[in-house]
């Protein structure tokens, strides 16, 4: 699987109407109605804010009121097609006066989320966890150095010194000799 390296913005033009893509990361569907809430105010006058997005947990589309099949799906072929996860792809349309049909619909949707993917950098997803790991402030330089190549999401410095950090499952076995705890079984950047 893949997701997005980082969020982006992308504008096409077909036929006078406007397709703005958002490719947005998420990592679970929790935010979504948020998520739209904000993009609805960021662009207030808009015709249409159609979705798809995939999680490990869930997959949906929306129409928003383009006929039905229209917008919502095509967005969530293409990263189904992709494979392309924990993504919400947004496409924001300010219609420009002319219609395009159902099959010119499909198209339109279609190609903004094609059009919006080419402009981004695409990362492997691997399966791995999110451990909290605990451990004396005395084996912090050896917690540091076996922890080098992976992500530290955060520290916090208490009686123990606790990392949130993102491992793969492959590479669980190098912390078995500390004190840690599974927070999230979850797909990781590799």
């Amino acid at each position: 699987m893949k997701s997005i390296k980082e969020n982006i913005i992308n504008k096409i033009e077909i036929k006078n109407s406007k397709f703005i893509t958002l490719l947005i990361k998420i990592d679970d569907n929790t935010n979504i109605n948020n998520l739209l809430k904000e993009i609805k105010e960021k662009y207030p006058k808009a015709t249409h804010y159609c979705y798809g997005y995939i999680t490990e947990n869930s997959k949906k589309s929306s129409d928003d009121n383009e006929p039905s099949n229209t917008a919502g799906l095509p967005i969530l072929n293409v990263l189904e097609k992709e494979k392309i996860m924990n993504v919400i792809a947004i496409v924001v349309r300010y219609f420009g006066g002319i219609k395009l049909g159902a099959s010119g619909l499909i198209r339109a949707y279609s190609k903004s989320i094609k059009e919006a993917l080419k402009t981004t950098k695409l990362i492997e997803l691997i399966p791995g966890y999110e451990i909290e790991l605990s451990f004396p402030y005395n084996k912090q330089k050896e917690i540091d150095y076996t922890l080098k190549d992976y992500k530290i999401i955060n520290k916090e410095y208490l009686e123990l010194v606790i990392y949130h950090i993102l491992i793969p499952k492959e590479k669980i076995s190098i912390i078995e000799k500390y004190q840690y705890k599974i927070k999230k079984d979850l797909l990781i950047e590799k």
